[in-house]
């Protein structure tokens, strides 16, 4: 429980891991159009869910079966690289990844986590918030099944975070809607909680659009 408890605090909202910072395309969905009513934002934090399962959970897995610093780990690593194909997004994804490895150096420095980024320095890969999220975990000490399960908290709070700093629902709106879509979780992490890096799949095409839309907003409250 108090490893649990622990995990709670690393992904509070609160830390300073820049995950405010980006929208991951809804400020732009919202500008253009493509999310106009409370209908069209369920359908979104549905098919984004469903992208974060399909896509990062593998990935998340792979980071706890792989041996560290294998052939078989660079080869996972230069995968998720190549998916990510929005520019902004994968800026955003490295920039996240190193903030997080210097936020869990500072609470676990038994656990030695600069190792990670310098070998993947040296294999000349960026090193990704997915990766760095769940590399750094692994050797502190928490459970896989935990990780998934906070990963998907962490991308719902964020997108209706984004969605009410952005004026499009009230702060209490956004909390309901957070309460309603744990009831999918169990569902997603089904379908996907066994599923290695070579499985992970990108099933919301649009999203991936609507991020490069970003780029052509006049003013934008996001940097993603």
């Amino acid at each position: 429980m108090s490893q649990f408890v622990r995990l709670l605090h690393l992904v509070d909202s609160a830390l300073p891991t820049g995950s405010f910072a980006y929208s991951y395309g809804l400020e732009s969905s919202l500008t253009f159009g493509l999310i106009d009513t409370p209908c069209k934002l369920r359908n979104h934090l549905y098919a984004y869910l469903q992208q974060v399962a399909s896509l990062e959970i593998p990935f998340i897995n792979s980071c706890y079966l792989l041996p560290e610093y294998s052939d078989e780990m660079r080869e996972m690593a230069a995968d998720y690289d190549a998916l990510l194909l929005v520019p902004t997004l994968h800026r955003a994804s490295i920039v996240q990844g190193k903030n997080w490895l210097k936020l869990l150096a500072t609470f676990y420095p038994e656990a030695k986590l600069a190792e990670i980024i310098n070998w993947f320095g040296a294999q000349n890969l960026p090193l990704h918030f997915t990766l760095s999220f769940a590399l750094t975990l692994r050797r502190a000490g928490f459970a896989q099944t935990d990780l998934q399960a906070v990963f998907l908290h962490m991308a719902l709070r964020d997108q209706l975070s984004a969605a009410v700093r952005l004026g499009f629902l009230g702060p209490l709106e956004g909390h309901q809607l957070q309460h309603d879509f744990y009831t999918v979780f169990e569902h997603l992490l089904a379908a996907h909680a066994g599923h290695d890096y070579t499985q992970a799949t990108r099933s919301a095409f649009m999203l991936d659009a609507a991020q490069v839309l970003h780029e052509d907003i006049y003013s934008r409250l996001f940097q993603n």
